[in-house]
């Protein structure tokens, strides 16, 4: 909505363009179905289209534009992403020596008016658009993926056609599973066979949606297209087998990590894409506190030790070290990596692959990257006794050594290492700053609004002693209550309510009481206590500081720290 509801009424009903009880009910029905009160005015036929967007547009001091009339090439279109179209309620018009001309639903938002003149390096000339002629305009864009499913579906089923016929359309099916997963911003594409058919799911944000269903019948074309364009064996169906493969999309290529594993009723398959657009990885953006990053930032100057990321899987740990070399990669130094796998190519740094098959293990690769005269070394997991031994050595030796670990928090990772063998007093002399993270997914800001606590939340707080100690020391309580945020559900965000996400974090510092305690081999509720006093939060404390202001919410919150 480009005005307040209160502006439109008294630009509609004052001038007698709709009686006052025929708007009152339209807003309602508006708010009972989450729409605009522009939509249900039209489509009740009180008030036509264009007569609505001329005073809209007047209003706002800007001109109106009937897309009816408006011919637009492919060319044009093509000037925006579709889903940034459709979830901007915009659309490109025209290029004039004036500037680019936009038809814009909302001609005041001007982060996406910053946003185009950034991308397109022109000015651009807004106009007032109506959202139903919008929507028609941009059905000038490839159709959805249901009908373009569909209509390759029936190819793949009709068994008359010939085999290579069948054979292109699953080429074009696995196409538009990728393209659209990439649309989509889709970190993983399932594909997972039942008894009668095959499921296609995209996990978006971390969490998971049912996209397709597939017939049964047609499942082998598709699976085999998978494995050529993964160069694994198609007559393999007993054995697990990995795969890559590259596809290109609009405008970037995306690097695809396929996984392939023989179960009950068939093969599934995981693609995982990798794009460098949609998973950008800059420091300060990922969700850090003030003086979180701080401590961060002191780590990352010191020219040797080791600085430690831990979470479970999928909780952004390699993004969170990419984001530090980012920072840290410069020509004047040598940075190298082992991974299993790249996920990242940046250029200028060294990155060796972890294989199994020719024995190269994090271990062997990493002794391998010693001798290779690197300042920094990213090792992509700390697995095993070896590893961790060379890791703690080169970071004795001079070399700043970034890596990931599997544990529940900053505390439990010291303890960790002296279970891997090392040494209390190396452990101490070589880790700088410990990162514990989990990956929250953001309340969708178009959507967002404020409620009170249930009763069932209030309980929830009560019985978390953290939770109800963090509120304490911020002041809230009888006297000051919360003010939490949700989101209602759009058709940008699917209806979930969110949209990205972000991280809570832990910080351990290395301090000289924790260096101290770490000699005594002290448990890791004593190390945390210790920390507790220097002013350490804890990612539950950090996780609902995001949740007071408006990022995430508290289920949220608990679905990753307590699961």
């Amino acid at each position: 909505m480009t005005l307040s509801l209160e502006k439109i009424k008294e630009l509609l009903v004052k001038p007698g363009h709709i009686a006052e009880v025929d708007f009152d009910t339209a807003a309602k029905e508006a708010a009972k179905l989450k729409q605009p009160v522009e939509e249900v005015l039209t489509r009740k036929n009180l008030i036509q289209d264009e007569q609505l967007g001329l005073l809209l547009a007047e209003e706002i001091g800007v001109p109106f534009l009937n897309l009816r009339n408006e011919k637009i090439s492919e060319e044009m279109l093509r000037v925006i992403p579709e889903l940034v179209a459709k979830s901007k309620g915009i659309i490109a018009l025209s290029a004039t020596p004036e500037g680019l001309r936009i038809g814009m639903i909302n001609p005041r938002d001007l982060e996406i008016i910053h946003f185009l003149e950034k991308r397109t390096g022109q000015k651009v000339i807004p106009y007032m658009v109506m959202r139903s002629a919008l929507a028609e305009a941009l059905s000038g864009y490839q159709a959805g993926l249901t009908e373009q499913f569909q209509e390759v579906l029936r190819r793949l089923q009709n068994t008359e056609l010939p085999r290579e016929e069948r054979d292109e359309a699953a080429v074009e099916m696995v196409d538009t599973l990728l393209e659209y997963g990439n649309r989509n911003k889709a970190s993983d594409i399932h594909i997972e066979p039942y008894e009668k058919k095959i499921g296609v799911r995209f996990r978006i944000d971390g969490v998971m949606h049912d996209v397709l269903d597939i017939p049964k019948e047609v499942a082998d074309l598709i699976l085999t297209r998978i494995k050529i364009l993964g160069k694994m064996r198609t007559d393999e169906h007993r054995a697990a087998q990995d795969g890559k493969l590259r596809f290109k999309a609009k405008e970037e290529t995306i690097d695809v990590r396929i996984s392939v594993v023989p179960v009950t009723q068939g093969e599934n398959v995981v693609m995982r894409l990798l794009s460098s657009q949609n998973r950008q990885y800059y420091l300060p953006d990922l969700g850090f506190a003030e003086e979180d990053f701080k401590k961060v930032k002191r780590a990352i100057k010191k020219p040797h030790g080791m600085i430690l990321v831990t979470g479970p899987t999928g909780s952004g740990k390699t993004t969170t070290l990419y984001a530090i070399l980012k920072i840290l990669n410069k020509r004047d130094i040598h940075i190298a990596t082992i991974e299993d796998p790249v996920e990242y190519d940046v250029e200028g740094i060294s990155q060796i692959q972890v294989n199994t098959r020719t024995n190269l293990t994090f271990a062997k690769g990493l002794r391998a990257l010693v001798r290779q005269d690197p300042d920094i070394i990213m090792v992509g997991e700390i697995r095993d006794e070896e590893t961790a031994d060379i890791a703690v050595n080169s970071a004795m030796t001079g070399h700043l050594v970034l890596s990931t670990l599997h544990a529940n928090d900053a505390a439990t990772t010291l303890p960790r290492l002296l279970d891997m063998g090392i040494e209390p007093f190396l452990v101490a002399s070589t880790v700088n700053v410990i990162i514990a993270q989990r990956l929250v997914r953001k309340i969708h800001e178009n959507c967002r609004v404020s409620y009170e606590f249930s009763k069932g939340e209030q309980e929830t707080l009560e019985d978390e002693p953290e939770i109800k100690r963090f509120l304490k020391e911020k002041g809230y309580g009888e006297q000051r209550k919360i003010t939490a945020f949700r989101g209602n559900g759009c058709k940008v965000c699917g209806g979930t309510g969110y949209l990205g996400r972000i991280g809570i974090f832990e910080i351990l510092e290395m301090t000289e009481p924790i260096k101290q305690l770490i000699l005594k081999r002290a448990s890791s509720d004593e190390i945390m206590a210790q920390a507790r006093q220097e002013g350490t939060t804890t990612m539950l404390e950090n996780g609902m500081e995001k949740v007071i202001n408006g990022v995430t919410t508290l289920e949220e919150i608990l679905r990753v720290t307590k699961s």
